[in-house]
């Protein structure tokens, strides 16, 4: 078994076993290799360190299997959560403006008609959040999915 250092085509870095440099390339252009944090079937190897041993054969094991086995349903879920939650962070990137830590502040101004309304983006502290609730401020609270470049 030897263990490679994967990349995606959005940057995301994850570790997969296989059977050998073989069975990776057959894997991957059958596209059964995906991403686990987007999804993304289009993986190739990242460059990684090598693993040094003591020059001792370690045994190998002796399953042999003609596939993977199936993918554990709740990795596969947790998969499609975050390639969604991406998907969200992009759309709002792409549609609203992003107002910083000034959001409570501007999604004050937009409610009360000082400003033209707008879709806006940010961050807000626990209490600014609490009070824009109880002004009856309409605004949602979305995890935040890291981006490669973050």
């Amino acid at each position: 078994m030897i263990v490679f250092d994967l990349k995606c085509k959005d940057g995301h870095v994850f570790e997969a076993w296989f059977k050998d440099s073989t069975a990776f390339a057959a894997q991957a252009k059958a596209r059964k290799v995906a991403c686990p944090f987007c999804g993304s079937k289009k993986v190739a190897k990242a460059p990684m360190a090598p693993r040094l041993g003591s020059g001792a054969q370690e045994p190998v094991a002796a399953t042999v299997s003609a596939a993977p086995p199936p993918p554990d349903p709740k990795t596969v879920e947790q998969v499609k959560f975050m390639k969604a939650l991406g998907e969200l962070r992009q759309h709002v990137e792409k549609n609203c403006d992003y107002v910083g830590p000034q959001f409570a502040e501007e999604a004050r101004k937009i409610h009360y008609n000082e400003t033209a309304p707008r879709n806006i983006y940010g961050e807000a502290t626990a209490k600014e959040a609490k009070e824009l609730h109880e002004e009856g401020v309409e605004f949602g609270a979305i995890p935040w999915p890291q981006t490669p470049d973050a």
